[in-house]
């Protein structure tokens, strides 16, 4: 979602950051040369893995979504957001003072066509999620997903110990909290209460897996797709894009027939229990530079896009309406709050920045957020005043940061560090998402104010991949971090902190405190209330006292669609959208 984590993280400012826009835009034909009832999407970088127990990017997870499927997953029309089952029949059984899950499994759900079950209709069963789960604790799939299971299952920290590497030990050694007691039944036992498994249940991660694809790939999935979802993998070349085609054995599943007001009042339900998926399939496309996707999408060969900064004022009036150019082309717009947040991130182990916080201190007042936003968001981003977002109960709107853009300040900061003038400091390397123009851009942009200081920093250009695998190495000083939430919990924007969610988990900052994480572990099993909020703001505190980070801003979503394009809801919550969405060619 996702890291980044959602995702995927679909912020207007989609020109920073690769890891938010995995959708932005798409190749089609004009609607009137339009022959196959297709969606055509775009991809702002390279998908890194379709493995579903290693991605933890929006791109990834824009495909991932379509053709694994979950335990459980939101409610495409309610808002606040509603948990509904997916793979399971019912919500689950709740036991043993919230510690024990019980949980029935739908029958007769196939997986496609894949030679690891060659010759045989498999269809799901419970001791596939128990397999899927013991993968994300297994060493050799290096999981981004284990954090959210590795202390609350019972016994999956000791399966990890157990068997180490070792393929031969997997299948035989059990997790003492995960049983199936018949095919259809799965039951999971937690170490604790942890109010937010039903939110990790229905996250990729806990996709279920038959035992034989995992011994036929020798648990290598990053190139195939096992799943039960509406859409099944055709091909995929990495460099340029991948195409999804409808799974003609997709379970009997249908649209919502109910919804919010929002939904009852704008035509959203006008397919209430109708068969999906209604499409035939998906074409993502690799597109790079914002400016190819605007361009495409004036020309009618986009379904929808993010709306540029670069573009705002030519699509969008004073008042926050379209132009009457673009309404007269029967383009809609919907604007959206995100759960998706920016922020500028420092290697907490590195001998430089990590180790002397006057140093950050100086960067955090040097740089021009509001500036920033401006020029890159054209004033559509949220200047950040804490480290939860908009929509996170106990976010606190009159909080304030304790840095500002101060030149002065920073200066004596830098001063105070050891480096008057940036005297003695070595060139600091400023790690980029992606390798594109508007990235390069905006990383001169962060270079130009840190050189009013005298600090020399050199921008290095990455593919996604490569971004995301220098994360996990702890190998860059400074970059841009952001986060796309899997859930609205404090409890998901604070993990990104603790000390043993470091890589491969997403703290990809390294960043460690024993009271933050000693908090954490009170938090964590907590529900929403007053007592929750004030651990909050204490966990918050010795966060901006440190300094591992330098909050940004908060996305907010200007989505432009074409008027043939049905049934669509914008949300950076619900990665599995696309079942839903309908072409009407009139």
């Amino acid at each position: 979602m996702h890291i980044i984590n959602f995702y995927f993280t679909r912020t207007l400012f989609f020109i920073f950051s690769i890891i938010l826009l995995t959708i932005f835009s798409c190749r089609r034909p004009v609607a009137h040369e339009r022959e196959q009832n297709r969606l055509h999407l775009s991809m702002a970088g390279e998908v890194s893995t379709l493995d579903p127990a290693t991605s933890y990017d929006t791109i990834s997870a824009a495909v991932i979504y379509q053709c694994y499927e979950t335990l459980y997953q939101y409610h495409y029309l309610k808002r606040p957001y509603s948990i509904v089952p997916l793979l399971a029949q019912d919500m689950p059984v709740i036991e043993n003072n919230g510690t024990r899950y019980i949980i029935k499994i739908k029958k007769n759900v196939v997986y496609h066509n894949d030679p690891s079950i060659a010759g045989t209709q498999r269809v799901v069963k419970a001791s596939d999620f128990i397999t899927q789960f013991k993968r994300l604790a297994f060493h050799p799939t290096k999981s981004q997903g284990n954090w959210m299971f590795e202390n609350s299952i019972k016994g999956v920290a000791k399966f990890t110990e157990i068997v180490g590497d070792d393929f031969s030990k997997f299948e035989s050694t059990p997790i003492e909290g995960l049983s199936a007691p018949d095919d259809y039944t799965l039951i999971i036992d937690l170490v604790a209460p942890y109010p937010q498994m039903l939110s990790a249940l229905a996250m990729s991660f806990s996709a279920p897996i038959p035992i034989e694809s995992f011994y036929y790939y020798k648990n290598d999935l990053r190139e195939h797709v096992v799943g039960t979802g509406p859409f099944q993998l055709a091909n995929w070349t990495p460099s340029t894009g991948l195409r999804l085609e409808r799974f003609e054995k997709y379970r009997d599943d249908y649209y919502p027939s109910q919804g919010d007001r929002v939904a009852n009042t704008s035509g959203l339900l006008d397919d209430a229990g109708k068969k999906i998926p209604f499409v035939e399939g998906i074409d993502f496309s690799i597109m790079k530079e914002g400016k190819t996707r605007w361009l495409s999408f004036l020309k009618g060969k986009i379904d929808f896009a993010v709306l540029p900064g670069d573009n705002f004022s030519n699509a969008i009036t004073p008042n926050r309406d379209l132009t009457d150019e673009l309404k007269n082309r029967n383009v809609q717009l919907q604007i959206s709050p995100s759960l998706t947040y920016w922020w500028i991130e420092f290697n907490m182990k590195d001998p430089i920045l990590g180790k002397n916080k006057l140093l950050r201190k100086a960067i955090a007042h040097a740089i021009d957020i509001e500036d920033f936003i401006k020029i890159y968001t054209n004033y559509v981003g949220l200047k950040a005043n804490s480290i939860y977002p908009p929509g996170v109960p106990g976010y606190d709107p009159a909080r304030v940061l304790p840095f500002e853009y101060d030149l002065k300040k920073a200066k004596e900061f830098l001063s105070a560090a050891g480096f008057p003038n940036g005297k003695g400091l070595p060139t600091l390397h400023f790690d980029l998402r992606a390798d594109n123009l508007t990235a390069r851009e905006q990383g001169n942009f962060i270079a130009k104010n840190l050189k009013h200081l005298g600090i020399n920093v050199e921008v290095v250009p990455n593919t996604f991949p490569k971004f995301l695998q220098k994360a996990k190495e702890g190998s860059m000083q400074l970059w841009q971090g952001g986060w796309q939430m899997d859930y609205p919990d404090a409890e998901n924007c604070l993990q990104l902190l603790v000390s043993e969610k470091i890589p491969p988990g997403p703290n990809s900052s390294y960043y460690s405190n024993p009271k933050f994480d000693s908090l954490f572990e009170k938090l964590k099993i907590m529900n929403d209330g007053e007592e929750k909020y004030k651990l909050m703001r204490q966990m918050e505190n010795i966060v901006q006292e440190d300094l591992p980070r330098i909050m940004l801003f908060y996305g907010r979503d200007y989505i432009l669609l074409h008027g043939h394009l049905k049934n669509f809801r914008h949300s950076d919550m619900i990665a599995n959208y696309m079942k839903y969405i309908k072409i009407d060619p009139h």
